[in-house]
């Protein structure tokens, strides 16, 4: 569900990741599921909107992202 970001790789990331950013999903880019690139991208643009713990997934910051480095 999750360009720039370890999760780009993979998109759909972790549950745990995907957890984080579902909501934000929903709030900002409703209009681009279920197309991932475009979630991404989404979620990218309004990187300053999202919860705290989807701005962590999408910068690489979670533990399984950083494992992946």
């Amino acid at each position: 569900m999750l360009a720039g970001s370890a999760i780009a790789a993979e998109h759909s990331g972790t549950q745990e990741e995907q957890q984080a950013c579902t909501p934000d999903v929903f709030r900002l880019c409703s209009a681009q599921i279920p197309n991932e690139d475009r979630i991404v991208a989404c979620l990218n643009k309004h990187m300053a909107k999202l919860s705290p713990a989807c701005r962590k997934v999408m910068r690489g910051d979670s533990p399984k992202s950083r494992e992946k480095r």
